[in-house]
């Protein structure tokens, strides 16, 4: 993948983003194993203007579920 593409596809994914609501102070859950997907997912979030938590897809079902009431629902 050459940075190129790269940018293109992060690009692509935040106009995604954009349209479902991710506006600045947004935060988004980033629940995938590491690979290029995970990295045009962060690059995404950042470039919609949202801060992002990675979760590892091998924690346990009730761990994602407490990261994902604590952090992913701030009060504005």
């Amino acid at each position: 993948m050459t940075y190129k593409e790269l940018n293109e596809r992060a690009n692509s994914l935040a106009y995604k983003l954009r349209e479902n609501g991710v506006e600045n102070n947004s935060v988004v859950g980033i629940l995938l194993e590491r690979s290029f997907e995970m990295l045009i997912s962060m690059l995404a979030v950042l470039k919609s203007g949202g801060s992002y938590i990675p979760i590892a897809p091998d924690y346990p079902r009730d761990r994602i579920e407490s990261v994902s009431y604590t952090h992913l629902t701030l009060p504005t």
